[in-house]
């Protein structure tokens, strides 16, 4: 009796073939997706054109970047923009700077306190409740509601403050659901190991987990940046509008780019045109950096496979 070679197969292949109906399905979907985003990306390309070809003259003035439009009357060309850019980056990083730590210890505390007990688990229900709700808030209904608090109630004067306030309700939902998204993939082994050696729950959380989950935190807080840093509610009904730099958050009108675009819109010349394009694009451009400088603190941090 025949013994079968050493490097033959045990058993035989499961598929030797793929049938003509399998690969017409396989060829129909591939066609299928492949349309489907070509179609959504005609939209964001022509976007981008359009933005690149009416606000590119401006931008590549360097007076865009380094003067204000304080004294200029609206039919003047010239002037820049850097009074606007300050308000913009000054709004947005304050407010990021108060809905960041909170939103990710709401996080931490859904993903991994959230659990344990009813009255825990009653507080973990409401709490992504709460956070559902206020991720679909318009951002002039939390401009209305800092309105009411801040302003109508408390008596404080209108300003950039106010602003960034109105932004945290809107940013602070998004940074706790991408955070919690990002806590919930970090495998249980990991903090069942750190428990096994006797670490602490609350430092095996700072030492562990959040570093592993870190370079997705990084990416969803930035994203939530890029979100409310193109909000015009907020700074039409919370502050108004300056064609000077202002430096004090708490006093006194601030522009900022959606602002400054909302302005310009009634000014019917060439002038107006050209700063709204340009104010435009470099939104734009803020936000890319902003992406860009995540993306290079993500691989950072990414934990190392090696």
């Amino acid at each position: 009796m025949s013994t079968p070679p050493v490097d033959a197969p045990a058993l035989k292949p499961a598929f030797r073939s793929i049938s003509p109906a399998r690969k017409i399905r396989n060829g129909v979907a591939t066609v299928l997706v492949t349309v489907s985003f070509l179609i959504a990306l005609v939209p964001l390309v022509w976007v981008i054109a359009t933005v690149l070809i009416r606000g590119l003259a401006p931008v590549l003035n360097p007076n865009w970047w380094l003067q204000s439009l304080n004294g200029l009357l609206a039919r003047q060309q010239g002037g820049g923009v850097y009074h606007a850019i300050y308000g913009t980056l000054a709004q947005s990083l304050v407010a990021a700077v108060i809905a960041t730590p909170i939103g990710i210890m709401v996080a931490i505390y859904l993903v991994e306190y959230g659990g344990r007990g009813k009255a825990t688990t009653r507080l973990s229900k409401a709490t992504t409740f709460m956070v559902d709700i206020l991720t679909g808030v318009p951002s002039i209904v939390a401009a209305l509601f800092i309105y009411a608090v801040w302003i109508s109630i408390l008596g404080l004067p209108r300003s950039a403050f106010a602003v960034s306030l109105s932004l945290v309700l809107l940013m602070m939902p998004v940074v706790v659901r991408s955070t919690e998204e990002m806590l919930k993939i970090v495998p249980d082994d990991l903090r069942e190991a750190s428990y096994a050696l006797g670490v602490p729950k609350w430092r095996t959380i700072v030492k562990i987990v959040i570093p592993t989950a870190l370079s997705g935190m990084l990416t969803g807080i930035v994203l939530a940046l890029a979100r409310i840093m193109g909000e015009t509610a907020p700074v039409l009904i919370l502050v108004a509008y300056a064609p000077y730099i202002n430096f004090n958050l708490f006093s006194g009108n601030m522009a900022s780019l959606p602002l400054l675009m909302t302005v310009e819109r009634s000014n019917p010349t060439a002038a107006g045109s050209d700063r709204i394009w340009g104010s435009a694009l470099t939104l734009i451009l803020i936000i890319t950096i902003f992406q860009l400088i995540a993306a290079a603190l993500s691989k950072l941090t990414a934990p190392k496979t090696k």
